[in-house]
């Protein structure tokens, strides 16, 4: 996990394991997948294959994913609160309901000022 997301606080991410359980075709709350907890980041993952990923973060206020870059798009869908991302060094604020493009090989960083959740899509292709 160090180096997909690295972060500063890194003793205070917390992963929940994928959920296979998710039933196919039953609409889920998104917001509801993960939960806030003080101090900390946590991800669930959604799903994990060859052709990409999809992991829900919740972020308490103050807490970072330090800068790093991935090999393939990644794209940031804001699902509560907001965000400040840094990517290619040009710092964007993203509210609910906004997606925002990550570029491959373009180091981004991720920062709360306020608590947080996101959709982190990662699409594993060119």
């Amino acid at each position: 996990m160090k180096n997909d997301y690295a972060s500063d606080r890194s003793e205070h991410i917390r992963k929940i394991k994928s959920d296979s359980s998710l039933v196919p075709s039953v609409p889920y709350d998104i917001k509801s997948l993960t939960d806030y907890t003080n101090d900390s980041i946590v991800s669930r993952t959604i799903t994990n294959n060859k052709s990409g990923t999809m992991t829900i973060f919740s972020f308490d206020a103050g807490q970072g994913l330090s800068e790093h870059s991935a090999p393939y798009d990644a794209y940031v869908q804001v699902i509560d609160g907001r965000a400040l991302l840094t990517i290619g060094g040009k710092q964007i604020k993203a509210s609910s309901g906004e997606l925002v493009l990550m570029p491959a090989d373009i180091p981004h960083a991720v920062f709360a000022e306020e608590r947080f959740k996101m959709l982190l899509t990662m699409i594993k292709g060119k």
